[in-house]
């Protein structure tokens, strides 16, 4: 595995020097310093660094906030404030870029290291986060071309289960023209269910788009379903023993 790449943004000469001997020491990669907020920027696009070490008072200004934002803007990566700064002012402006961490001058180098590993982490993690809301996007989208191919020529209706209408438009089922009371999860996981007709819904699915937010276990899948088939006329949804649910097309 590759060292981790640093690059440090310290305007004063010895701390600057300190890290990077104490970070080398420890296995890290520090690829380039910089004391100013031009050069910053120059060499976080050369570099590509795997994280950044800010000075928040560079050059005796809030320079160091200015690069926290132009990171979070243009070149995501987690990025850790260095201060010895007690200005109250300036650590609540520092807050707003939301740090992955701070780092007080003078360093621990095991604090140091510990601080680097846990930003390492929190952004691989966000980084997991926005990949699974992009795809739950993405299969939500796939899943409304589903429902419209299937609707009535007319009007927003999809027709399953031998009674059982779903209205597309308003979210809600019917079983021979009558409204079934059913709650905001239950009518989703209906939804999702008939976009998928004859396909199995496995627990997974179900969880991420039913409970989008939050996730759900398998155990809450299935109450869901079973609170589900207490409401339905019929007995429309089937088991996919150990996998899922399915409604015959």
């Amino acid at each position: 595995m590759s060292a981790t790449k640093v690059l440090i943004i310290e305007d004063d000469d010895v701390t600057a020097l300190n890290l990077k001997m104490s970070l080398e020491k420890q296995g890290y990669e520090v690829i380039a310093l910089a004391d100013n907020a031009v050069s910053s920027r120059n060499k976080i696009k050369i570099y590509n660094p795997d994280i950044v070490l800010i000075d928040i008072t560079l050059q005796n200004n809030d320079d160091g906030i200015e690069i926290a934002r132009f990171i979070r803007e243009k070149m995501p990566r987690p990025f850790i404030f260095l201060t010895a700064h007690s200005d109250m002012s300036m650590l609540s402006k520092a807050k707003q870029t939301e740090p992955y961490g701070y780092i007080v001058k003078p360093f621990d180098p095991t604090n140091l290291h510990t601080t680097i590993q846990m930003a390492l982490y929190r952004f691989e993690e966000e980084q997991k986060r926005h990949s699974d809301m992009n795809e739950l996007k993405t299969n939500k989208e796939k899943l409304e071309k589903l429902l419209y191919a299937k609707k009535l020529s007319d009007q927003p209706i999809v027709e399953f289960g031998n009674g059982y209408r779903l209205d597309i438009a308003l979210g809600e089922t019917f079983y021979n023209g009558h409204k079934i009371m059913l709650t905001k999860k239950e009518n989703a996981f209906i939804r999702l269910l008939v976009a998928q007709l004859g396909s199995v819904v496995d627990f997974k699915q179900a969880s991420s788009y039913v409970w989008p937010d939050e996730g759900a276990s398998d155990n809450s899948v299935r109450t869901l379903v079973w609170r589900l088939r207490s409401k339905l006329p019929t007995e429309v949804i089937n088991n996919a023993s150990g996998i899922g649910y399915y409604i015959q097309e």
